[in-house]
Order: structure tokens, then C-alpha cells, then sequence
């Protein structure tokens, strides 16, 4: 139950930090966070506090079956951290099988897991898979910005 209470709080803070930075804010991460995160299994090593200005992030392109994926890209020792927006009418080109944290801040995004199941997330919606867990693929008609830790 506990490691649920830290992925939960997990996502919720990604949600602030996230919504922080589309908005160009400051943000204070309060003890309550030490408090639930003391014992995640999340290592975070070897890195020094900073911010990012994603507008500064020099984007890149990555075409899907139809659509943009547009990457803006921070790679933090093992982690890699990004704003990912896709045009409308996106839809990827690929089964992935990356595990990731994602979390909507724009629009609507369709994720299509391989066996048929479909989510819809909006903004402030979330979803959470490991690595080689479900194979899945993203498509929106309207557009979406996400933030993505992998």
C-alpha cells in the first residue's frame, strides 16, 4: 500500500512541476514530500538541483503513421525527461515498449494497448507502465502535450 501512496504522490507532484512550468512558475516542494518519498525505491543519484525552461530545449521531430511528435528533451543520468507534443490527427508509427510515467497537461491522447484495450486521458490524467510490460501506442485527433519521465 505504501509503494501506491509514493506512486500516487509520485504523479501528483509530476502533475505540479509539470503545470509549474507551462504556466513559467516557481514551485516549492514541501516536508510532506520527504516525508512520503523517504523509502521509494526511486534512486535518483548524482544530480545536483537545477530547473529546465522547456521553450529553451531545442526540439525535435518524429513523424508517426500520420502526425508530429514534437520532443523536447533533458536526459538526466538514466532518466529522461520530456515535454512530448503531438499534432492532431497523430498516431505513432510503432508498438512501444518503453516503460514510462506520462501525464497529460493538453488536449486528449488515445493510448491503444496491443491487445485491443484503449485509454483516454486528459488533462491531469496519467498513466504508468514498465518496461516490456504491455506494448502500447498513442494517438490523438486533437492534439495533446504531455510531460513523460522514462
Amino acid at each position: 500500500m505504501q509503494n501506491l501512496l509514493q506512486v500516487v504522490y509520485c504523479v501528483l507532484l509530476i502533475k505540479a512541476i509539470a503545470q509549474a512550468l507551462l504556466a513559467k512558475q516557481e514551485i516549492a516542494v514541501d516536508r510532506c514530500a520527504t516525508f512520503l518519498l523517504k523509502d521509494t525505491p526511486m534512486d535518483i543519484a548524482n544530480l545536483p538541483f537545477g530547473t529546465t525552461d522547456w521553450s529553451r530545449i531545442k526540439p525535435t521531430e518524429h513523424r508517426g503513421d500520420t502526425g508530429m511528435a514534437t520532443w523536447r528533451t533533458q536526459n538526466f543520468g538514466p532518466i529522461r525527461v520530456r515535454m512530448v507534443t503531438y499534432s492532431p490527427g497523430y498516431l505513432a508509427d510503432h508498438w512501444c515498449s518503453k516503460g514510462h510515467i506520462l501525464l497529460c497537461l493538453e488536449g486528449e491522447l488515445v493510448t491503444e494497448l496491443e491487445d485491443g484495450r484503449t485509454y483516454t486521458l486528459k488533462p491531469g490524467m496519467s498513466y504508468q507502465v514498465a518496461d516490456n510490460a504491455e506494448a502500447h501506442r498513442s494517438s490523438t485527433q486533437t492534439g495533446a502535450t504531455l510531460f513523460v519521465v522514462d
